[in-house]
């Protein structure tokens, strides 16, 4: 990623709430159960999050030929004691079903080896596959989880002046992060198992793809935001979602100054395989 380790924790957070907005309907979408503060002795400090996915119309096929359509409907909870973070999803309809990310943050261009500290024989059945988030590849997942025309190798901040990203980018960007993500899956489902461990992989790709593009398309929305400035707009749009029903995006800097006005206040009150990106 070509910004540094500061700049992504809060480009993150944006993305995952942006997204989060852009992709929930009255019957699909994302919905938060719980947000709270944690610690413990593995990953220390940090914020603890609950939700549930309903991705329904996101189901192959082949999935829906002998399992209901919500049976796409995820939980997830999440660990995020950043530059470490652990996420667990489930789904109910397969009740052995179990997909563990495990990411590591670091201010390197990607050539760090076995940052998650694996034995010898994890690391003889682990892939490694390097995500580059100015690839144009597409798949079958790509088009299901997309929606970003954003093309990274013509894209320019007008803020920070980084970009466009062409071939090589990652020895020539300064600053520059990467994110190791380890994907542990287990679907221990006679004759159909592997189809669903091999499926969300090729989506859990797709997803790391389109949200770290995300991250460096909307530079010029979060570029000069705090975690603090981006905890307070969660708070604010989920009172305000209670009120109205629906979320609210911020825009930029300007429209987060914007929301703090007086005149203001009274409406918002109230992985076996790991992926670099």
């Amino acid at each position: 990623m070509p910004m540094s380790l500061e700049e992504y924790q809060v480009a993150q957070m944006y993305m995952v709430r942006k997204m989060q907005q852009q992709n929930t309907t009255s019957t699909e979408g994302v919905e938060i159960l719980e947000n709270k503060s944690f610690e413990d002795d593995v990953l220390g400090k940090g914020h603890y999050s609950s939700k549930i996915y309903r991705l329904q119309s996101k189901a192959p096929t082949w999935l829906t030929t002998f399992a209901p359509a919500d049976a796409l409907i995820m939980q997830e909870e999440a660990w995020n004691a950043y530059p470490r973070c652990k996420t667990v999803i489930k789904c109910p309809y397969f009740t052995k079903f179990q997909l563990t990310i495990e990411t590591v943050h670091r201010a390197d261009n990607g050539q760090s080896d076995n940052v998650h500290g694996l034995s010898k024989g994890q690391l003889a059945t682990r892939d490694v596959e390097i995500v580059d988030i100015a690839s144009s590849a597409r798949d079958y997942w790509s088009y299901v989880v997309s929606s970003s025309n954003t093309d990274l190798s013509k894209f320019t901040s007008a803020k920070t002046g980084r970009g466009p990203l062409l071939e090589g980018w990652q020895d020539k960007s300064k600053p520059v992060m990467t994110a190791y993500k380890l994907v542990t899956i287990d679907a221990p489902y006679w004759g159909f198992g592997y189809r669903i461990e091999h499926a969300l992989l090729l989506g859990e790709r797709a997803l790391f793809l389109e949200s770290h593009r995300n991250c460096f398309a909307w530079i010029d929305e979060w570029f000069g935001l705090t975690v603090e400035q981006i905890r307070e707009l969660e708070q604010q749009s989920d009172s305000l979602k209670e009120e109205l029903g629906r979320p609210t995006l911020v825009k930029s800097v300007e429209d987060f100054d914007q929301r703090l006005l007086p005149e203001s206040e009274d409406i918002y009150s109230g992985q076996r395989a790991q992926l670099s990106t």
